[in-house]
């Protein structure tokens, strides 16, 4: 059996490291992922992704990467505990890509 997400996209925003009430490090992770097709208006869609991630993943991506830049996240889904919503965790990130502001510095 295999539960496992692939998700390719540019960072919504600045990722920010918390510790939730246990003093575990976690980040959220936002990913704009452009759909392949066009809708009926003839535009593409995005898909807003959220993803968690935890302890040194959570600080790595959060040390390197910034708002705009290209990841690309392996994850797995889960069931929360508290609210028996369907999240997606983290186990890698990969770094990409930086955003075009960046590389035109």
């Amino acid at each position: 059996m295999l539960n496992q997400v692939i998700l390719v996209g540019r960072l919504t925003s600045d990722i920010k490291v918390v510790k939730d009430d246990n003093g575990a490090k976690y980040a959220v992770i936002t990913l704009a992922i452009p759909r392949s097709f066009k809708n009926a208006e003839g535009e593409y869609d995005t898909d807003f992704i959220s993803t968690i991630a935890y302890d040194n993943i959570a600080t790595n991506t959060a040390e390197y990467i910034s708002k705009g830049d290209i990841v690309g996240v392996k994850a797995r889904t889960a069931k929360s505990s508290q609210d028996s919503e369907l999240q997606i965790i983290a186990e890698k990130v990969t770094f990409l890509s930086k955003s075009k502001s960046e590389e035109s510095e």
